[in-house]
C-alpha cells in the first residue's frame, strides 16, 4: 500500500470517529437540555473554553509546541484564526447547538449535513471543480433524506419547529465555511493548534453574551456532570479535532461527505436512548443518507483540493 493511500485511509478513520462522537455528543446534549434546562448560551462557552485549552494541553506535550504562540506572530494567520474562531469555530457550535434547544438532536444533525451539497454548489462556481455525476447524485440523495426527515412525508407541515429547520440551515452554512475555511490555516500549522485557539477564541467571544461564571452550580447533579464531560471531551474536542486533521490527506468535500456518518450515530441513539419516535418516510430519509455516503465511496477519481488563496 502506498503512502498516499495509507493517509488517505487515515484521515477517512479520523473523520468517522470524529463524526460519530459529535452525533453522540449531540444526543448527550439533548438528554442534558431536556432534564436540567441548561441554558445554550452557557453550554456552548464552557464546552469551547474548556476544550480548546484541553487541546493546547495536549500540543504542548508534542514536537510542534512551538506552534502554539507562532500562529500569532503574524498578523495574516493572527487574522485568520480570528475569523475561524468567530465565524467558523463558534458559529458551527451555537446555531447547531440552538436547533437542538428547539428540535432535536437527530434533526439538527441532518440539517447541518447539508453542508456537502453547499460546498459542492460552491466550489463549482468558484470554477475549481465541475460537478460529477456522483456529485449530482449526493446532492439529490442528500436533499431528499432532509426532506423526509424533516416532513415525514408530508407536504403541509414540518415534523419539528421552523425555529430548530433556521438554525439547523444556519448550521448547514456555518459548517461549510468552517470546512473551507480550515484548509488554508491547517496547511501551515497543526490542526490541535487550529482547533484549540479557534475554541478558545470562540469560547471567549460567546462569554460577553454569558459568562461561564453565572450559573447556579449547586443544581448541577453528578449525571449532569457527566453529560457535559462527555460532550466536552468527545462530542466538541475529539469530534472537532479529527474532523480538521482528516482534512490534511482528504479534499473538503470528501471529508464533509464521511462525516455524514454523525447523522447516522445521531439518529440511532436518539431513537434508541431517548426514545424520539421516528416515521416511515423518516427512515427512507436515512436510507437516502446512507445511499449518499455510498456514492460518494464509489468515487475514486481525486477531487482537486481548495486553491489557498
Amino acid at each position: 500500500m502506498t503512502t498516499s493511500a495509507k493517509s488517505k485511509i487515515s484521515g477517512i478513520i479520523l473523520v468517522l470517529t470524529g463524526a460519530i462522537c459529535w452525533g453522540i455528543g449531540g444526543t448527550v446534549s439533548q438528554k442534558l437540555f431536556q432534564l436540567d434546562g441548561i441554558e445554550v448560551n452557557w453550554y456552548v462557552t464552557v464546552r469551547l473554553l474548556i476544550a480548546g485549552l484541553l487541546l493546547l494541553v495536549i500540543q504542548s506535550f508534542t514536537n510542534g509546541r512551538f506552534q502554539i504562540f507562532a500562529v500569532w506572530r503574524n498578523k495574516k494567520t493572527a487574522g485568520q484564526l480570528i475569523i475561524f474562531g468567530l465565524v467558523g469555530m463558534l458559529a458551527v457550535q451555537y446555531t447547531y447547538m440552538a436547533s437542538i434547544k428547539h428540535g432535536n438532536s437527530a434533526v439538527a444533525t441532518l440539517l447541518q449535513y447539508l453542508s456537502p451539497v453547499m460546498i459542492m454548489i460552491y466550489i463549482a462556481l468558484r470554477k475549481q471543480s465541475v460537478l460529477t455525476r456522483n456529485d449530482l447524485a449526493c446532492a439529490v440523495l442528500a436533499l431528499s433524506g432532509c426532506f423526509f426527515l424533516l416532513t415525514n412525508g408530508s407536504l403541509t407541515q414540518l415534523s419539528v419547529s421552523s425555529l430548530a429547520v433556521i438554525w439547523g440551515l444556519l448550521s448547514g452554512v456555518s459548517a461549510a465555511f468552517y470546512t473551507l475555511y480550515a484548509v488554508q490555516l491547517i496547511k501551515k500549522f497543526d490542526s490541535l493548534v487550529v482547533v484549540g485557539w479557534a475554541m478558545i477564541i470562540g469560547g471567549l467571544g460567546m462569554s460577553f453574551i454569558h459568562p461561564p461564571w453565572k450559573m447556579n452550580f449547586a443544581s448541577i447533579t453528578l449525571e449532569t456532570y457527566g453529560y457535559l464531560i462527555f460532550t466536552i471531551l468527545f462530542g466538541t474536542m475529539i469530534a472537532f479535532w479529527f474532523y480538521i486533521a482528516s482534512l490534511k490527506s482528504l479534499t473538503p468535500k470528501e471529508t464533509s461527505l464521511l462525516g455524514s456518518a454523525e447523522p447516522l450515530a445521531a439518529v440511532g441513539t436518539t431513537v434508541i436512548w431517548l426514545h424520539e419516535p421516528f416515521g416511515f418516510y423518516q427512515w427512507i430519509g436515512m436510507a437516502c443518507i446512507l445511499g449518499m455516503m455510498l456514492v460518494m465511496q464509489s468515487n475514486r477519481s481525486e477531487s482537486p483540493r481548495i486553491n489557498n488563496k
